[in-house]
């Protein structure tokens, strides 16, 4: 027992000494509001704790960019900033409109909202014209999605319907041009992403932990959950470091 925790020990202190990987972090936020439902609560962060990571990643030297800042870089018709950092938001909620953005605005931050296209307009998800007024004040809009259904479990028919289809609704529906997908629970295949390239998405991000560049799979971006912080500002700061860690642990 003692040479195992030794070796731990010793494989801990070879990681902590590793050089972190050339990269950025893509943070994952779904709601953000003070009221959240009994099924949103474990990935819900409050107002007061949102403000206060931006704070933090303000005060640290990062830079919000956005899917399309990404996109742009890689393909040589733009640069990215020297501490750069994502924020995203899944599924679309109404909070996302009425509560996170004026607290991003506040902190001249920009973010990412994959929205479930067939969930707009229902209750507590956002509508178009939030969603295109979102756009406006410097949102991206992307897409989670028809109807948020595990894509490796699906018919043709139906990966038509949640990715083809939902990409063009989006767009037709005047929110921008559709670059990017969030994987429903993280799940794809090698199908999905061959899929993707076919129906002109340009990345997707994924729910596994790391750092990203331009040498990333566009199709295989890492993101890091942020959920309801029980341990204030010490909790996120574990969050950005276990960005790094998977990181350095991939290159192992």
């Amino acid at each position: 027992m003692k040479k195992f925790f030794l070796s731990m020990m010793i494989f801990a202190a070879m990681i902590f000494l590793m050089p972190t990987p050339d990269g950025f972090p893509i943070l994952e936020y779904h709601t953000v509001t003070d009221t959240p439902d009994v099924d949103s609560v474990r990935y819900n962060v409050a107002p007061d704790d949102f403000a206060a990571q931006l704070d933090y990643l303000a005060e640290n030297g990062y830079t919000s960019i956005t899917m399309l800042d990404f996109i742009e870089a890689k393909n040589g018709r733009g640069e990215l900033p020297p501490k750069p950092i994502m924020l995203t938001f899944d599924d679309g909620y109404e909070d996302n409109y009425t509560t996170m953005l004026p607290i991003l605005e506040a902190h001249d931050m920009k973010a990412v909202v994959y929205v479930i296209a067939n969930q707009i307009g229902q209750k507590g998800y956002l509508t178009f014209e939030q969603l295109r007024e979102m756009r406006e004040r410097g949102i991206e809009i992307e897409s989670h999605t028809a109807n948020h259904r595990p894509l490796d479990k699906l018919s043709d028919d139906d990966l038509k319907i949640e990715l083809q289809d939902a990409k063009t609704y989006l767009e037709w529906s005047g929110v921008g041009t559709i670059y990017s997908l969030s994987y429903p629970n993280g799940v794809y295949n090698d199908e999905i992403i061959r899929r993707l390239a076919r129906e002109n998405y340009y990345t997707a991000v994924t729910g596994e932990a790391g750092l990203n560049n331009f040498k990333t799979n566009q199709f295989k971006l890492h993101r890091v959950n942020i959920p309801q912080p029980r341990l204030g500002l010490f909790e996120f700061r574990l969050r950005l470091l276990k960005a790094e860690l998977f990181a350095k642990l991939g290159n192992i």
